[in-house]
């Protein structure tokens, strides 16, 4: 059974950090893109962050980008994202996602991914 769980959410205040994790079972992950997104209550889901299989190409949402970094471990079958200078409006659920066609380009949308996870919560006081 594939799963991909993600880990290392909380509370933290603004301008501090937090490393979210994304650990992927039931399948070897290394020939995957995985992504990033967040839904914020009474908000769409909205991309976050996506890295290919390779690791070659990474690609951020504008909101995040220079702040936020998404470092994959092909060993680990484990994605994560590196979250810097957190700010109130970065308060979401986060979900991470498993792109299996095998391509090297990241999408940007939800239709992209094939497997999610459960989600874990990031909370920005300001």
């Amino acid at each position: 059974q594939v799963q991909l769980v993600e880990s290392g959410g909380g509370l933290v205040q603004a301008g501090g950090s937090l490393r979210l994790s994304c650990a992927a079972s039931g399948r070897t992950f290394r020939r995957d893109t995985m992504a990033w997104f967040r839904q914020a209550p009474g908000k769409e889901r909205e991309f976050v962050a996506a890295v290919s299989w390779s690791g070659g190409r990474r690609v951020y949402a504008a909101s995040v980008e220079g702040r936020f970094t998404i470092p994959r471990d092909n060993a680990k079958n484990m994605v994560t994202l590196q979250m810097n200078s957190l700010q109130p409006e970065d308060t979401a659920l986060y979900y991470c996602a498993a792109d299996i066609s095998g391509s090297d380009y990241p999408g940007r949308s939800g239709y992209d991914y094939d497997f999610w996870g459960q989600g874990t919560q990031v909370t920005v006081s300001s």
